[in-house]
């Protein structure tokens, strides 16, 4: 299991860490329900790693981030089971919130294939 408050350390300990004035993390769990509201018993989730890595880099990018982490379950999940956990460091609030959406988006679009079990 991956650990934020692990993460956060290592980033605290990297040169030029003075510039981080937030952390904010995502953790994504399996829902009970569907959007609509029909019960799920679980999912299957596919991963393209290289993709991750991809979408990683590209919010590494973003103005003000000074480091971003993510993990990205797979198989067969159960309700409850982590999905995902994203961690964006960067100086401004503005900046952060900005990073970490737009990071779990491209996750959730670009690189998971998620089938929920009925």
């Amino acid at each position: 299991m991956i650990s934020v408050e692990d993460w956060m350390q290592e980033i605290k300990a990297l040169p030029g860490s003075a510039a981080v004035g937030m952390m904010l993390a995502h953790r994504g769990v399996v829902r009970g329900t569907t959007r609509a509201g029909e019960s799920v018993q679980g999912m299957d989730l596919h991963v393209d790693r290289e993709r991750l890595e991809q979408v990683v880099s590209r919010a590494q990018e973003l103005p003000g981030v000074f480091a971003v982490r993510a993990w990205v379950n797979e198989g067969r999940l159960a309700v409850g089971d982590d999905i995902m956990q994203v961690l964006v460091a960067g100086d401004i609030r503005e900046h952060v919130f900005e990073a970490l959406q737009k990071l779990v988006a491209a996750v959730k679009t670009e690189v998971v294939t998620e089938t929920e079990l009925l």
